[in-house]
């Protein structure tokens, strides 16, 4: 996958359209070495994304740090207001230009309409599994959307200007919640069906698979069963289809829970059995984000551990040293039980002397997804981000169980057995409030850094049904009084439209109370 992740895509703005004459030429989509290269270039347009997956599924999600923004290693921090705050206005919309998500599904569309309509020279098996994975993509990136800003626009063709000298022909208004959410489903459904019995995983699963397609889509139905959106309003039925879908990737006997934590992350051991889809990255092409989250030169001279030790480089960082411009709060961390291996392989706790010399100020630091030291002794932040991994399978089956009225406890319990070891505090069945929390709590320490904890916020329900956004139950589990949004700015689950982008665009209106 490496070397042909070097395709070059055009620039964008707004709507992100390609220039007219982009993809007229005769030169390409002559032989499937071409149809495979453009697909694994939009492989890579996934992976760039990957920042935005962050700010709308991590950063909201009400366990980075609170208060001055400024971190605890006294650096300015990013992304305090808005999403931490969730102080999003029409002039503070914190993602402009639809995230991008348009100009990436442009180019999804025009790998269908070639695949679908012309390259003759491809069999039929292998046309249908190049277009279960464009349609899995293009269903993957309209849910980031849907999740994030509700109804959005649906384009299924290439819009360029294509001569035209006005661009009204490239306006498209919102779509409804309800129609955008089925089309979700259409495609999704369809790339199922295009896969067939082709369960081929590749590129340390960081190739889209039938496999990434059933949990696509059980996270959909799953959504589509407990959240209301608009017009959409939700389908209990839609729980058997979720469940259906996750126990096919259950049942398919190729994925289990990795015996160590610590080792489902680690850069040696990229597609691992518990992998379902990741974003791939590798040294030297690309990198993550975590070093925003890690320490500098003045950490390593004043950072004590609990036992006032001074710390240094612990994590051995070596000469790439980060720059925490973000970090998770610290009574996140003190919430992990000291026998959850999860902990010590998330995060680092450390600790600043007063001018007394008594250990007061606390904070943390990420040691998740580390990377790896290259043959230069340089560190490296190249580990892979999951998307979907069987954890998530097994606690969205816990979650299916409790909507239904059952007991999802064997769920939970083998999550914990391999955060725990042996001895693990055996969970027993309670009431639907009591196991979604739990449920919930699980999500939050297994899926640190993997963007779903904002998402998981807004489906997960309380007693009444109500989304645990609202609740204040979530933030009592980390020493928090507060809701991450309070009822009366439920608007504020969805983002704003930037102002450039409504300019741009007559047909489009703003999202309802901003």
């Amino acid at each position: 996958m490496i070397s042909l992740l070097v395709m070059l895509f055009p620039s964008c703005s707004q709507m992100d359209l390609a220039p007219e004459d982009w993809y007229g030429s005769n030169n390409f989509w002559n032989n499937e070495a071409q149809v495979k290269g453009y697909i694994y270039g939009i492989h890579k347009q996934i992976r760039d994304g990957n920042v935005n997956y962050w700010l709308m599924g991590e950063v909201r999600g009400g366990t980075l740090k609170l208060g001055t923004g400024v971190s605890t290693t006294s650096v300015s921090m990013n992304y305090v207001s808005p999403f931490i705050d969730q102080g999003f206005t029409k002039d503070k919309p914190g993602i402009t230009s639809w995230g991008g998500f348009y100009g990436r599904i442009l180019n999804v569309n025009l790998a269908i309409q070639k695949v679908e309509n012309e390259c003759s020279f491809l069999t039929q098996a292998n046309r249908e599994y190049y277009l279960g994975q464009l349609y899995g993509i293009r269903a993957f990136y309209y849910f980031w959307l849907y999740r994030t800003w509700g109804g959005v626009p649906i384009i299924t063709d290439v819009k360029v200007m294509n001569g035209v000298t006005t661009a009204e022909p490239l306006y498209t208004a919102r779509s409804t919640a309800k129609a955008t959410l089925d089309f979700i489903k259409a495609d999704v459904n369809k790339s199922e069906t295009l896969f067939g019995s082709n369960v081929t995983m590749t590129d340390a699963k960081s190739v889209w698979s039938k496999f990434a397609t059933l949990m696509l889509k059980a996270e959909v139905y799953l959504w589509s069963a407990k959240v209301t959106t608009g017009d959409q309003t939700p389908a209990t039925s839609d729980l058997a289809t979720a469940e259906t879908a996750l126990n096919n990737v259950k049942n398919s006997g190729l994925f289990s829970l990795q015996s160590s934590f610590k080792n489902v992350f680690s850069y040696t051991n990229k597609g691992n059995g518990e992998i379902i889809y990741a974003l791939r990255f590798l040294d030297p092409e690309a990198t993550n984000n975590v070093s925003q989250y890690l320490y500098d030169v003045t950490f390593v001279s004043n950072a004590y551990t609990k036992a006032g030790k001074l710390m240094g480089d612990t994590l051995n960082i070596k000469s790439n040293l980060g720059l925490q411009r973000n970090e998770y709060d610290f009574p996140f961390w003190q919430a992990f039980d000291a026998k959850d291996t999860r902990r010590d392989a998330t995060l680092l706790d450390f600790y600043y002397k007063d001018k007394s010399g008594n250990l007061t100020i606390n904070g943390t630091i990420l040691r998740k997804l580390l990377g790896t030291i290259n043959s230069t002794s340089v560190r490296v932040y190249a580990d892979d981000i999951p998307v979907y991994r069987y954890a998530d399978v097994l606690l969205m089956l816990a979650e299916v169980a409790n909507k239904k009225g059952e007991d999802p406890s064997s769920y939970i319990n083998a999550v914990r057995a391999r955060a725990y070891g042996s001895g693990y505090p055996v969970y027993v069945n309670s009431s639907f409030a009591n196991n979604e929390l739990a449920i919930l709590a699980e999500r939050d320490r297994e899926f640190v850094f993997e963007n779903k904890r904002w998402f998981d916020l807004v489906r997960m329900q309380d007693a009444n049904g109500n989304s645990l956004v609202f609740s204040n139950a979530p933030s009592l589990l980390y020493g928090r009084s507060a809701a991450a949004l309070p009822q009366s700015d439920a608007y504020k689950i969805y983002l704003p439209i930037d102002v450039n982008t409504l300019n741009s665009d007559p047909k489009l209106v703003q999202t309802q109370g901003y």
